[in-house]
């Protein structure tokens, strides 16, 4: 179990991670999730050595490592660019990490050989540059180097930010498929709401040095406890209060609060459930994206709303047609 108990972390006056207390389990697939310059890379830094704590402690199993040396915390990092040995080839790469500890060559062999086969390297590839690799190939190298040393737990900074969309999701689920194999506490950093949400068990949202909210892919985007995590995560609409005025919302809902639903609990379509409230519109815009459409609603009375609805192939609305959405009350967020 990793434990970061009051870390506080400071350049000069500032102060990039305010007072974090957080507990990771072993085995876990935990997700540092949050803005460019939110603190959630300086926290795994600090995991991992290279940052010191202005003040704090970070315990591994009940052990303080918060000054321990990184070559002692049993700890393998990936980086975003995977920080590779262009002059190396492949098995050089692997293996660099075990001739620095000063494995037998028998050992190393065995150990590199092992390792690439699980991370689907083939043995042709083991002697190639890496310069001669695709990017997918140099990120599964760079992931069986830091696992080649047989580490308790893997930190991985935005590793997938520098590949192409579709390849993306192809070594998301690798990744995803390489820890459950392995069992690894690994410890994710990213700024991709979709690859957090698809990849963890459990995700903490960072947001200027805070940690807003930790929970499960489907608490955090369910039952977002900040304004700042409800729109961050997904997307989603601000109920405008001339919806909620010229509807049966206005005898559910706060008043002095302000109110969100996620884009797909709007519906077309009637929805179960006795707090299910009927609101006429018109479609004003559409955009068709094969599996679904997201549409634009003018609602009567005043205000705009967003759906999404999958194609089913039959008679698609389309704009100018007058509608029925329908949204159930305990689907709206409110702050």
């Amino acid at each position: 179990m990793i434990t970061f108990n009051e870390i506080q972390i400071k350049f000069g006056h500032f102060h990039a991670i305010k007072n974090l207390n957080l507990q990771i389990n072993e085995g876990e697939f935990f997700t540092f999730l949050g803005p460019s310059g939110c603190g959630k890379t300086t926290i795994l830094r600090s995991l991992v050595g290279f940052i010191k704590p202005t003040s704090g402690q970070i315990m591994l199993n009940g052990r303080d490592i918060t000054h321990v040396p990184i070559e002692k915390r049993e700890i393998s990092m990936v980086f975003q660019s995977y920080a590779l040995f262009p002059t190396m080839n492949v098995y050089e790469n692997l293996a660099f990490g075990m001739r620095v500890k000063k494995a037998s060559k028998a050992d190393i062999d065995r150990e590199v050989r092992d390792i690439a086969q699980k991370v689907d390297l083939k043995e042709d590839q083991l002697f190639k540059k890496v310069s001669e690799l695709s990017g997918g190939q140099q990120q599964r190298v760079a992931i069986a180097r830091a696992l080649v040393l047989k580490p308790s737990i893997l930190a991985l900074d935005e590793p997938l930010s520098n590949l192409d969309a579709k390849l993306r999701v192809q070594l998301r689920n690798e990744l995803k498929n390489l820890q459950k194999k392995f069992g690894i506490t690994t410890i994710y950093v990213t700024h991709d709401q979709e690859e957090a949400l698809t990849l963890s068990d459990r995700i903490a949202v960072f947001n200027n040095g805070i940690v807003e909210q930790v929970g499960s892919p489907q608490e955090v985007y369910n039952q977002s406890k900040t304004e700042f995590v409800c729109n961050f995560i997904g997307d989603i609409n601000r109920i405008d209060p001339l919806i909620i005025r010229n509807s049966r919302l206005k005898d559910s809902i706060d008043a002095n609060k302000i109110a969100y639903i996620r884009n797909e609990k709007v519906s077309l379509l009637p929805l179960p459930g006795t707090d299910a409230v009927q609101i006429r519109g018109k479609i004003v815009d559409q955009e068709f994206y094969g599996l679904y459409s997201k549409y634009l609603i003018e609602v009567a009375g005043g205000g705009l709303i967003k759906t999404i609805e999958k194609e089913s192939g039959f008679a698609p609305n389309k704009v100018g047609d007058d509608i029925n959405i329908y949204i159930r009350i305990s689907d709206i967020l409110q702050y």
